[in-house]
């Protein structure tokens, strides 16, 4: 399988976040792609150089002025005088106005941010663009013909929305994939969030959307960030309605609980009638992950692979959470390993006519 890879992640380095009520280093950090980096080149597969998308390209996903505040960060930082690491110190809780975006840089990085965890630095953008383009490149290959690729995004983006940032996310990249597919000839996209932490930025995305079903497992938002998204009642909105599917679970689930899940998953993206897959390939579900609390063994991450290859559908597997840094490639090798096994064949690109038929998602 290709992987899509930028040394560019490494510009984001560095910066403190405020994690359950103590100011910690991060724990998203470099180390985290050059270990995923170093295991799929070891297990033999090809790493390819991203290719250049427009900023534009973004806007598919994200609203304008938002991009422009990433964009021009850090400078309007510099300009007024600071320097280190940007963390935001007030956000429009409710009560305050949200219509307004506050001319300085302290009040727009509440407004653009929903949590005080996400650093952004000088080399921020430059990472976030690389990590977007990372995803739209693999997604190119699979609306080129590719039977599956995948993209080592850092840093990763399933928690930003169409206009906030935060998780450790700039951009959305299992979005941007997701998007490039449709505009590429795919009917309908499955875009399938197995990371730790519920997607609420993809989901914020495509609430009120046909075109692109939203599916995500993860730790229940009543203990587990991002909190006030990823409910079992969330369905999605006007166009969109029954298009999101939610599937929390407790703190300490195991795999027996996980694939029943898993199951109920994909058979909603199949009945659903996706001709393409998107996948946010959190592996931070692993049961040594320092920040969250499923018990999944890595043993469980091969089989988490061929179930997702079971599908048969041409599939973009975008990196986002994981953060036992030592497994954590060996993880992810383990899902694309078992994903390219031989006894898999992808099936005949985006324009496949022999989809179920189209049903909301139940």
């Amino acid at each position: 399988m290709k992987v899509v890879h930028s040394p560019l992640h490494r510009r984001h380095d560095g910066g403190m976040e405020l994690h359950r009520s103590k100011l910690v280093p991060c724990f998203e950090s470099r180390a985290r792609a050059e270990d995923i980096r170093e295991a799929l080149a070891d297990a033999g597969h090809a790493l390819v150089a991203p290719r250049a998308f427009a900023i534009d390209s973004l806007l598919g996903v994200h609203d304008a002025d938002f991009v422009e505040f990433l964009r021009t960060a850090w400078a309007r930082w510099q300009e007024d005088g600071r320097d280190g690491f940007m963390l935001p110190s007030g956000f429009p809780a409710r009560g305050m106005r949200r219509d307004r975006v506050p001319a300085g840089i302290h009040g727009a990085m509440g407004h653009y941010a929903f949590d005080a965890g996400t650093p952004i630095v000088a080399g921020t953008w430059d990472a976030a663009m690389a990590a977007a383009q990372c995803a739209m490149t693999a997604a190119a290959l699979v609306a080129e013909g590719e039977g599956a690729a995948y993209a080592l995004c850092r840093p990763p983006g399933h928690h930003a929305g169409r206009g906030t940032y935060g998780g450790y996310c700039f951009l959305n990249n299992a979005a941007l994939a997701a998007q490039l597919l449709r505009e590429r000839g795919s009917r309908k996209v499955g875009l399938l969030d197995v990371d730790y932490h519920h997607g609420n930025g993809t989901q914020d995305i495509f609430w009120t959307r046909d075109d692109v079903l939203f599916v995500s497992i993860h730790g229940t938002p009543d203990t587990e960030y991002p909190y006030f998204l990823g409910y079992a009642d969330e369905r999605g909105a006007g166009a969109g309605e029954g298009f999101t599917l939610n599937l929390p679970l407790p703190r300490d689930t195991g795999w027996d609980d996980y694939a029943q899940a898993l199951d109920t998953a994909l058979q909603a993206i199949h009945a659903y009638g996706a001709d393409a897959l998107v996948v946010s390939l959190g592996v931070d579900t692993f049961e040594g992950d320092p920040i969250s609390a499923f018990r999944l063994g890595a043993e469980r991450f091969p089989q988490l692979g061929a179930r997702l290859a079971a599908l048969n559908l041409p599939t973009v597997l975008v990196q986002e959470g994981g953060y036992a840094v030592k497994e954590l490639g060996s993880n992810v090798a383990g899902v694309l390993q078992a994903f390219s096994a031989p006894t898999w064949r992808p099936a005949a690109g985006p324009a496949r006519t022999s989809a179920p038929a189209a049903s909301t998602a139940s």
